[in-house]
């Protein structure tokens, strides 16, 4: 089964203390299709400009990535400029230009309606519930957030999670959702708004799965020598998750186990080069081969 992705498509300019390189293809979407790609075909809704550069849309089409969703206006395409200090865990932005995401409206092609597996990246909630209102029955919808939603839109991510099956946030953002400091009180409250699953992402030290009915799965993170840019390996880890869990059979609770597995080791990729440069390059042979070393790691 193909995976269906709704987010940013943005070009990214990105400096690191040793480093800087602009203009990057980048976005929630971008980094969540190419992981998932290298599990099962990708549908893509997104919006870009006229200025967005055709190698990009290539990079895309190398992948198979569905492009039939992706809106190409009249405008510039959403740009976001960051510096990250030398610890690599923290970063501050320099500028955002929306361009074109601004007014972005995202319209499913009759096709994509009938995807079974759906993945709302971080974008607006008011935009991820559009989305599922075009859908016709899918089987597993997660949810990506951040920070902002939870200042600027509490009431439409809060309408939201009544309507998806997983939900994924960082755990500073469970905190701030939740008003709890400890995780697992965090996990509870969080399932009472609605998802069956959620996935509170920590990392370098991995994700956290919760289950509605009190399962637990801590899933480490592939170790690195070197991080050279942490950019999207959040939206890489639940892309990759999301592409292996459309191909895969059995209980779904231990199919997202090792699907995080999958979506740590294509993030570990993802971050030992600038915005999408090294996960383009990489195999499907390469993350299995990852996949199995990490799997060694964790047994005694």
């Amino acid at each position: 089964m193909s995976v269906l992705i709704v987010g940013s498509t943005a070009l990214d300019s990105i400096k690191t203390p040793k480093a800087e390189n602009p203009r990057l293809l980048g976005g929630s979407a971008s980094h969540a299709a190419v992981a998932a790609s290298f599990f099962a075909p990708v549908k893509l809704v997104g919006v870009v400009g006229q200025d967005f550069p055709k190698r990009y849309i290539e990079l895309y089409r190398r992948h198979k990535v569905d492009l039939e969703g992706l809106q190409v206006l009249p405008g510039k395409t959403f740009h976001w400029s960051g510096e990250y200090e030398i610890n690599m865990n923290n970063r501050r932005t320099l500028a955002t230009e929306l361009g074109v995401f601004e007014t972005f409206n995202p319209r499913l092609p009759a096709a994509y309606q009938d995807s079974s597996f759906v993945l709302l990246a971080n974008i607006a909630p008011s935009l991820q519930s559009h989305v599922l209102t075009q859908m016709r029955r899918p089987k597993f919808v997660v949810a990506d957030t951040m920070d902002l939603w939870l200042n600027i839109a509490l009431p439409d991510l809060l309408k939201l999670l009544k309507r998806v099956d997983g939900f994924v946030l960082n755990d500073s953002e469970a905190r701030q959702l939740t008003k709890e400091d400890n995780l697992l009180t965090a996990l509870k409250k969080i399932h009472k708004l609605g998802p069956k699953y959620v996935i509170i992402k920590k990392g370098e030290h991995g994700a956290i799965l919760s289950t509605r009915n009190g399962g637990l799965f801590l899933s480490p993170a592939y170790p690195l020598h070197r991080v050279v840019d942490p950019t999207g390996a959040g939206d890489s880890f639940v892309g990759g998750m999301m592409g292996y869990l459309s191909t895969a059979k059995g209980s779904l609770d231990d199919n997202i186990r090792k699907g995080m597995i999958y979506g740590s080791v294509v993030a570990s990729f993802c971050c030992e080069g600038f915005g999408l440069k090294f996960t383009t390059r990489i195999t499907r042979r390469a993350i299995d081969d990852r996949f199995k070393e990490l799997d060694k790691l964790t047994r005694f």
